[in-house]
């Protein structure tokens, strides 16, 4: 699975994304500082209905926002400040990871020994022509 995009075409590959992993709760996205995470868990967030501004959690840790109308929450997570794995014990993952909202991870090497053996890990890269390459992760 690989998916190019630019700025005028990231709503169409957020919605292709969710469309290939229908049912799938938690997304990993893995990538270099820059690449383009939050812009696309924006996309996304747009994409499943989020009315709130997105925003990245880089000090929060966590951002939640409601689907649909309140239907299902959705948690967005930047785990890039945290030192040491343990640190995601302090802000109750499993409640996250294990619970019904859907999971939009950034900076998910940092907790990798914490994701659930579903969690859908993809990689966000730049493309030579400045476009991003997003793919699964292998």
């Amino acid at each position: 699975m690989v998916l190019n995009f630019d700025l005028d075409s990231i709503d169409e590959a957020a919605e292709k994304l969710l469309g290939l992993f229908p049912g799938a709760r938690i997304f990993a996205f893995y990538g270099e500082m820059g690449a383009g995470k939050t812009t696309f868990i924006k996309a996304v967030c747009r994409r499943l209905g989020v009315d709130r501004f997105v925003t990245s959690p880089s000090f929060a840790i966590i951002n939640e926002y409601s689907e649909n109308r309140g239907q299902r929450r959705v948690f967005h997570f930047d785990f890039f400040r945290l030192e040491k794995v343990e640190e995601a014990f302090d802000i109750g993952y499993e409640d996250y990871f294990y619970g019904s909202g859907m999971c939009l991870i950034e900076w998910p090497e940092k907790i990798e020994a914490l994701l659930p053996e579903e969690t859908v890990r993809l990689v966000i890269g730049v493309l030579d022509d400045g476009k991003r390459e997003l793919r699964k992760k292998t």
